[in-house]
This record gives C-alpha cells, structure tokens and sequence, in this order.
C-alpha cells in the first residue's frame, strides 16, 4: 500500500518509497511492481503519470486522475512552473549554498540507445542547493583519518533525468548509496554503521497550481522511515 499524501477528483499525490519504479522501464525488466500500477490497483481507477522520481528516491509523486489533470500539470513541470525541495546526505562539505550550473547529456536506457541514430546536445541544467548541517565521523574511507559528510536542502531548478545525482557528483559531492554516481566505499560504511540499502535522496516538497481550481497546491511528504533512521543515527532528527 501507497501512503496518499493528497486526493481529489482530479489529483493524488502519494509517498514513494525507495526501490520502487514509477512505471515500467527497459533498464529493470525484472521489476513487477510500479507505483503507477499500485496507486491504479489502491484507488481502483486508472492514474495518469505526471512527472517521475528515480527508482532510488523516495518522497511526493504525483499522478492525474483525468487526462486532462495529468497533462495540464506535466506542462507546468515542463516549463519549470513547479517548486521542488529534496533532501541528500552526501559525502563530504559543501559551500553554505550555491548554485549548479552544468549542462546534462540526455540519459537513454537500454532499449532508446539501440533507437538513437546520433548523440544529442548537452542540455541546460540548473540546481540550487543549501548545506543544513555536517559532522565528520571517525572512519578512515579515503586517504583521510575521518569522513564528512552533509545533509543538504537541492532544488533543481531544471528537470533533466538523474539531474541531482548527477550534478552532485559534479560538485564531489556525491550522494550517499548512489551506486551510479557515488562512491561505493562510502555506501559500505553507511551500510555497516547504519544498515543503510537505499539512495539518501527524497523529494520532500512540491508546490505547482492546481489543475482544475488553478489554486496553489502545496504537498509534502515526511522522511521515510529508513531515511529518518539515518538521520537519527546522525543527530540530524531536527533537520527537514
């Protein structure tokens, strides 16, 4: 079950949890369960995708409940007119805050790389980004006697695939359990020390204008509970 976060007749929102795909994809052919088809089966009427996560990432998804829902809110994420906040934990300091100005190739799976007859442009790729809190810990991962890491607040201003992940990893400043992107050595040590399996990236909130009453629509979504465990486990229970 899919906790909904937010309903009416012409929207759901409802909390992704990590290691679960919004839809099915040609890079997991294995997976059978997307949270389309769970919110599909949970309300027992169909659901429209209006924009996605990476399977890693945990936090607000939205879906149309009409067609017309759907379309009018994946334009406005098309267009940028949507406010997005997530939250990481990656290794090392960041500045106090910044912006990430990298432009991004496009991202094919599998299947649309067999298709593509010639490499695309890099596109334009825009975050924002503002450090919460540190703490160095007492293990030696790379040629350092301790490791730092942050808790960091990222609002990607563009919406290219992978886009934070990627940018992060620009910045050397990966995020902890990316097993694209990161550093494997220090997912080990978030694993030994915390059981951490997952990617410590979610989207925590998303405002755009509502489709139908063209009100503001303001949905948020707590940590999960794997991500609040490390958290916790880091003194950070107070940051969001």
């Amino acid at each position: 079950m899919l906790d909904i976060l937010y309903r009416d007749a012409d929207v759901v929102a409802v909390h992704k949890p990590s290691n679960l795909l919004v839809h099915r994809s040609e890079i997991d052919r294995h997976e059978t369960r997307f949270a389309l088809q769970m919110a599909r089966d949970q309300l027992g009427q169909r659901v429209y995708s209006v924009h996605r996560l990476d399977k890693g990432t945990s936090g607000v998804l939205l879906f149309g409940l009409t067609p017309d829902a759907a379309r009018a809110m994946s334009t406005q994420f098309e267009l940028g007119q949507v406010s997005k906040r997530y939250v990481a934990i990656v290794r090392g300091w960041p500045e106090a805050e910044g912006v990430i100005d990298h432009p991004l190739t496009r991202q094919r799976d599998d299947y649309e790389r067999t298709l593509a007859t010639e490499v695309a442009p890099a596109q334009d790729a825009l975050t924002r980004f503002r450090r919460l809190a540190t703490i160095e810990l007492p293990y030696s991962v790379d040629r350092y006697p301790s490791s730092r890491y942050a808790l960091v607040e990222l609002d990607p201003v563009t919406g290219r695939r992978h886009q934070i992940r990627r940018h992060m990893k620009h910045l050397s400043h990966p995020i902890i359990g990316d097993a694209t992107y990161g550093k494997g050595r220090h997912n080990r040590l978030f694993t030994e020390l915390f059981g951490s399996q997952r990617l410590l990236l979610a989207c925590t909130d998303i405002q755009l204008t509502h489709p139908a009453s063209g009100q503001a629509l303001k949905l948020n979504a707590p940590l999960a509970d794997d991500f609040e465990q490390v958290m916790k486990a880091l003194g950070w229970a107070d940051f969001r």
